[in-house]
């Protein structure tokens, strides 16, 4: 169909929520924050959260601008928690974590990674959590519309397509409509320097991070911003700071097919259990046909929609991780029994798959859609689109698919040029499929002094795991503790014990 069809086709759907768009504001250069915010005091008191109290946690608040460029206006209140060093006489400073998203809440990281770090790293650091501004405890923002995610499917069609749009404008406009100077300054250049306060505020003169997927991007923000309070940085699951976002979804869509063949392979040694197929090639066109049948089929329970448009979705959450292969096949079963009209109970449903990508959808599209600017004209999505249906049968209607972006005021500011000497730790992985191995490759260009540890034949995301491969964790665990790193870049192998069986 011609772009000025499929134009009129989609506006016309579009044409009231797409109406929200506001003017860009002025590109802000950096300023001296005041001491009001810089030279704050911390109540540590309990966090009122199982997972933090069980790990030792204390957790506190911490006041910064809404709008960096304009510190007597409106403020922001996050929050942060706090895991002491278990050796004060060799405390030497915080390490700050980020678990990615965007859109994921990092205020139990700290809990969550203990397992990971090494009594020396235990001992010499406080290991910060923070919810990023506009999620969770740190001011959330709230789309109002229900959804679970701004991320879909294209379908098999133009009026599948259309629909989507329909959802993205819509999305927007409840967003922007909710608070909207609040909402612009949800941006991950705002949170670095919020970071930069928390520095501040705990009294130290450089951090120590830990950042994972998209907490790569924020590090690498950091390193540009503020690059000379920067002491030791790993950066787990690098992004391509050039393609985020939409080059980073586009880039998932030929590794999520990869991935998806690999977990048919896993699937078919397990027929007796599931019946998808003997073969790799079986599975592979049992899950093709599945997301077919389900067109005129779907299914909807508790406020979410199984249909061609999520069930890809559904693969894209429980793909990066191979401990997840026995959920997903159950996953998938549940979902064949709810499109052949058979029983389904959908709060289990959910409960799997959300279960493994904990994210906040309105902070997600805040974020994403207030870095960089997307296209405007979705006949340039859809002709993506289609160019990918032949060579990415399950996923490139949902890598090049249209979101709430491209209806989004523009930015505040620019998107961050990265390119500096930070010396840094990245880890990547050969078959990531969330943040493809090219996208690791073209940040160490970027940071020059980086080392790029690489691990190989694990489809994963994020590699610093227990008892996941050895060599990552004693790389990373060594250079926080000592500041050491390898000489040159590494390539590490996985503990294949690991993996199911």
């Amino acid at each position: 169909m011609p772009a000025r069809r499929i134009r009129r086709f989609v506006l016309g759907a579009t044409l009231v929520t797409a109406a929200a768009t506001l003017p860009a504001g002025p590109v802000h250069a950096e300023s001296p924050v005041p001491d009001r915010f810089t030279h704050q005091t911390p109540n540590w008191q309990s966090c009122n959260d199982k997972v933090l109290d069980k790990a030792g946690a204390q957790c506190a608040s911490v006041v910064v601008p809404l709008d960096y460029a304009n510190p007597g206006g409106r403020t922001l209140t996050l929050g942060i928690s706090r895991v002491t060093a278990t050796d004060p006489e060799r405390r030497r400073g915080i390490l700050l974590t980020n678990p990615g998203g965007p859109g994921g809440q990092g205020l139990r990281m700290p809990a969550n990674y203990l397992t990971n770090l090494s009594p020396d790293v235990r001992a010499e650091y406080d290991i910060i959590g923070m919810d990023p501004r506009g999620i969770g405890r740190s001011d959330k923002v709230n789309c109002t519309i229900p959804v679970p995610t701004i991320l879909f499917s294209a379908g098999f069609d133009l009026l599948g397509f259309a629909r989507d749009s329909t959802i993205a404008a819509g999305l927007a406009s409840a967003c922007v409509a909710t608070d909207p100077e609040k909402l612009r300054y949800i941006t991950t250049r705002n949170t670095a320097r919020d970071m930069d306060v928390i520095r501040s505020v705990l009294g130290e003169q450089k951090i120590n991070f830990f950042g994972a997927s998209y907490g790569t991007y924020l590090g690498a923000v950091y390193t540009q911003l503020f690059g000379d309070r920067v002491d030791r940085m790993v950066l787990d699951s690098p992004i391509d700071p050039d393609r985020y976002y939409i080059g980073l979804y586009q880039d998932m869509g030929p590794i999520n097919e990869w991935a998806l063949d690999d977990w048919a392979t896993w699937a078919a040694r397990h027929d007796d259990l599931y019946h998808f197929g003997t073969t790799p090639e079986q599975v592979r066109a049992w899950v093709e046909d599945l997301i077919r049948r389900s067109v005129g089929h779907e299914i909807y329970g508790s406020g979410f929609l199984v249909d061609e448009h999520t069930i890809p979705m559904i693969l894209v959450a429980l793909l990066p991780n191979p401990q997840f292969n026995p959920n997903l096949a159950e996953i998938l079963t549940m979902v064949a029994s709810g499109v052949a009209g058979g029983p389904i109970d959908m709060d289990a449903l959910q409960s799997r798959i959300f279960s493994v990508v904990p994210l906040d959808a309105s902070a997600m599209a805040a974020i994403m859609c207030g870095d960089k600017a997307a296209p405007r004209d979705p006949a340039w999505y859809y002709k993506n689109v289609e160019a990918t249906r032949a060579s990415q049968p399950v996923f490139g209607a949902f890598a090049n698919n249209i979101t709430a972006c491209a209806f989004w005021p523009d930015p505040v500011e620019a998107p961050t040029e990265i390119g500096n000497d930070t010396p840094v730790l990245l880890l990547a992985n050969v078959h990531d499929t969330r943040t493809a191995y090219a996208e690791g490759l073209a940040l160490h260009a970027k940071m020059p002094q980086s080392r790029l540890v690489t691990l190989a034949d694990t489809r994963i995301h994020a590699s610093f795991r227990d008892d996941l491969s050895p060599c990552v964790n004693d790389t990373v665990n060594t250079y926080l503790a000592t500041g050491v790193r390898p000489a040159a870049d590494l390539t590490c192998e996985p503990d294949f014990n690991w993996f199911p069986k």
